[in-house]
C-alpha cells in the first residue's frame, strides 16, 4: 500500500447508450412540448406560420446539438457551457457563465417545468376553475425536491425512473397523436381550410415581437439537446455515446 501512489477521485463510467438516450430524450420531451404549440399559434396567429416556427426551431436545435457533440468529444469533461468557456475563453469569462447558470438560467428554467407539471397535476381535482397558487407552489417545490433527492442518491436509479418516465412521455404523445388523427378525419374541411396556401398564412401577425416570442416557445420544447454534456465524464466511451445520441436526435 506504501508503494502505490494518491488516486485522483474520478466519476464513475455508469451512463450507457440507453441511459444517454433516455436522459436526452426524457428531457427534450418534457412540459414544453406539452404547453408551447398553444402559444406558438397564439404569438404567430396562423397554422402556417406556427410550422414554420417548429421547422427553423428544430432546425436551429439540430445543428447545436452537433456542435455540442464535436465539442463534447475534443474537451470530455463533464460541466458543459462552463467547461467548454472556461477551455477556450479563460476562468473569468467561465466565473461570469457559472454564475448566471447557477442563480437565473438553471433556476428560472427548473421552476418553469415544475409549475408546469404542478399545474398538470393539480388540473383534475379543480375542474372548471384555476388551481390556487399556493397549491402548485408548494406541489412544486415537492417535485424539485424529490428530482433533485434521487439524482443525489444514485446515479442507476435516477436513469431507471428516467426510462419510465420517456415510455410515459412517448406513450402521453403518441395519444395525442392519434387523437389529433382522428379528429382530422372525422371533418374533411379541416385540412383544406387550413392547409391551402390563402388559408394557411391567413391572420399571420409579422412583427418582430411575436414572432421572436413565437420562436423562444420552440426553441424552449426542443430544449434538453445539451444535457448529456453535462456529464460527459460519467459516460461509458463519450466518443461513441455522443455521436449515438445526436444520431438519434437528427
Amino acid at each position: 500500500m506504501a508503494d502505490k501512489g494518491p488516486e485522483s477521485v474520478k466519476m464513475k463510467r455508469e451512463i450507457g447508450l440507453i441511459g444517454g438516450v433516455s436522459l436526452i430524450s426524457g428531457t427534450m420531451i418534457g412540459s414544453g412540448i406539452f404547453m408551447s404549440p398553444q402559444f406558438v399559434l397564439a404569438y404567430v396567429g396562423s397554422p402556417g406560420a406556427s410550422l414554420l416556427i417548429w421547422a427553423v426551431s428544430g432546425v436551429v436545435a439540430m445543428f447545436a446539438a452537433l456542435s455540442y457533440t464535436e465539442l463534447g468529444t475534443i474537451i470530455p469533461e463533464s460541466g458543459g457551457e462552463f467547461i467548454y468557456i472556461l477551455r477556450i475563453y479563460g476562468s473569468c469569462p467561465a466565473f461570469f457563465a457559472a454564475v448566471t447558470f447557477v442563480l437565473v438560467v438553471k433556476p428560472f428554467g427548473i421552476a418553469a417545468m415544475s409549475i408546469s407539471i404542478a399545474e398538470y397535476a393539480v388540473a383534475p381535482f379543480y375542474v372548471g376553475c384555476p388551481p390556487p397558487q399556493l397549491v402548485v407552489k408548494c406541489i412544486a417545490a415537492a417535485a424539485i425536491l424529490v428530482v433533485a433527492t434521487i439524482n443525489i442518491l444514485n446515479v442507476r436509479i435516477a436513469l431507471r425512473i428516467q426510462v419510465v418516465f420517456l415510455v410515459a412521455k412517448l406513450v402521453a404523445l403518441t395519444c395525442i397523436v392519434i387523437g389529433g388523427i382522428v379528429a382530422l378525419t372525422q371533418s374533411s374541411t379541416v385540412i383544406a381550410e387550413n392547409l391551402k396556401v390563402e388559408n394557411a398564412f391567413k391572420g399571420t401577425q409579422y412583427s418582430l415581437g411575436t414572432l421572436g416570442m413565437a420562436f423562444y416557445q420552440g426553441l424552449w420544447s426542443y430544449a434538453g439537446w445539451y444535457n448529456l454534456n453535462y456529464v460527459t465524464e460519467e459516460l461509458k466511451r463519450p466518443e461513441v455515446r455522443l455521436t449515438h445520441w445526436n444520431v438519434h436526435l437528427c
